[in-house]
């Protein structure tokens, strides 16, 4: 820890020091008033003179009078177990009234990368209750799966509808946990949101109860920057010591990764770097990397980190450098799409352009279920056609379609109002969602079924169609004579 030194300039959100030896990048720095108050700050830039600091709270009370001491260390998360329902603020303080935190360690924020050696390949299905992403572009355990949104989308709505649904199935139906998902954890961490935003966000954790197994990091969009781009790294800190200390299986949500590289392009202009693409930092790929890499499973432990960020497209352009580096370091994207947005669908997720290039490895007999991989090839092929239709029939009109044709088209129309429609409330099963596939491939004829196993389509092809509900609940098949 080194001396108090003094402060020769503020300007803006940036303080500026003298200083009489080195000091390190990212270093903690306390900054103590006139009025008695002490702030927090972090160091942004350093020559042998002068020092720029970033401070946590502004810089507000900050005059010529403030002193400065370098604490010679970066910043660390006191973690525990005990986080577990409590909501922090964007630098990792209790703002929850809740009692006081007392850590049983406190770690690095940058944490360490996975020796790739020691890395398990992401294999266990992870349920969201969402058919868009369960039955299309499933969530495997130690995945990274970005959403893709815009500007006025309900993301929010998704994020917190998984972070009330996520679960592992495997825990409950083989005896592992106590089939209530306490062996699974949701760490939320919100960056550059409204007031209005963290309150629907916390009215829906605690109107749901999801609170209780969820850490949740609030920063808000008139929080200093730095704080932003600390936010991410304090709640992967977080969801690590859970996962591989603790054995849990923890999904990290971040929303929104826009405000978190805005506010990297901001620190940048604070530094005068000579910027890259539209202004961003020539890093931000490395600096992106380096949150999405530390989602993953580690051989020999139990937990795993599975990370789905969701950021908000400008202008909905999908080569934006944000969602275009996120798109080559992450394992694919759930895109949300404005058109059926305003048809009233709910969650408004396009399939076609969606992706996880891990679903193969997760799904299928032992994981999800052995004809998950051939109705979902099927749906895609079909919704697929039933669109390039939709162009024809600008064209010619649907009355010059062949009756195979208008079938294809009704599908289409029925897989978006009945399969990726569900509203935000409605958690499915795996089971009901592929019950759901095979009913509105029941539309078509079995010959066209020419992606699934024909024993498959002897099995659950409905020959008229129809699904009734048994007097258990359970959803039975009406066949035809």
């Amino acid at each position: 820890m080194k001396e108090y030194q003094t402060i020769t300039e503020i300007s803006g959100p940036l303080v500026f020091a003298e200083i009489d030896e080195p000091v390190g990048y990212d270093e903690i720095v306390e900054i103590e008033t006139q009025q008695g108050e002490t702030l927090r700050g972090q160091v942004l830039e350093s020559s042998e003179e002068i020092v720029s600091i970033q401070v946590f709270e502004g810089t507000g009370g900050i005059d010529r009078n403030a002193s400065v001491r370098f604490l010679g260390e970066t910043m660390k998360m006191p973690v525990t177990e005990d986080l577990l329902g409590r909501v922090l603020d964007g630098s990792g303080n209790p703002i929850d009234d809740g009692p006081e935190i007392i850590p049983e360690e406190r770690r690095d924020i940058v944490g360490e990368a996975i020796n790739p050696f020691s890395r398990e390949y992401p294999e266990e299905f992870i349920q969201t209750g969402v058919s868009a992403i369960d039955g299309m572009n499933t969530l495997v355990r130690g995945q990274k799966l970005p959403i893709f949104s815009g500007s006025g989308l309900p993301h929010n709505e998704l994020a917190l509808q998984i972070a009330r649904q996520a679960t592992v199935p495997e825990e409950e139906e083989d005896g592992d946990g106590d089939g209530d998902g306490s062996e699974f954890a949701v760490i939320f961490g919100a960056m550059g949101i409204t007031q209005e935003e963290a309150n629907e966000f916390m009215d829906d954790f605690e109107r749901t109860g999801a609170l209780e197994r969820s850490v949740v990091f609030m920063n808000l969009a008139d929080d200093p920057a730095v704080e932003r781009q600390v936010t991410p790294r304090l709640a992967l800190t977080t969801a690590e010591y859970l996962a591989f200390e603790k054995d849990y299986h923890v999904l990290v949500i971040l929303t929104d990764m826009t405000n978190y590289c805005e506010a990297l392009r901001q620190i940048g202009a604070a530094r005068e770097e000579v910027p890259g693409r539209r202004g961003y930092p020539g890093y931000m790929y490395t600096d992106l990397a380096q949150l999405y890499e530390r989602a993953g499973r580690i051989e020999g432990k139990e937990g795993s980190v599975t990370q789905i960020p969701i950021l908000t497209m400008p202008g909905d352009d999908d080569t934006h450098p944000i969602p275009d580096l996120t798109g080559y370091i992450t394992e694919g994207q759930i895109m949300m799409d404005r058109n059926l947005n305003s048809q009233g669908i709910e969650p408004p997720i396009n399939v076609l352009p969606s992706l996880s290039r891990l679903m193969d490895d997760g799904i299928g007999e032992g994981l999800t279920r052995e004809d998950h991989g051939d109705v979902s090839d099927q749906m895609y092929a079909a919704y697929a056609e039933g669109e390039d239709l939709r162009d024809l029939v600008n064209i010619v009109g649907r009355e010059a379609l062949s009756e195979r044709d208008n079938k294809f088209l009704d599908f289409a129309d029925r897989f978006e109002e009945e399969f990726v429609q569900q509203g935000y409330d409605t958690n499915r099963s795996i089971e009901e969602t592929l019950e759901l596939g095979w009913d509105l491939l029941s539309m078509l004829p079995a010959e066209a079924l020419n992606r699934v196993d024909e024993e498959l389509i002897d099995e659950h092809y409905r020959e008229d169609g129809a699904v009734t509900e048994g007097d258990d609940g359970e959803t039975e098949t009406a066949q035809a004579d």
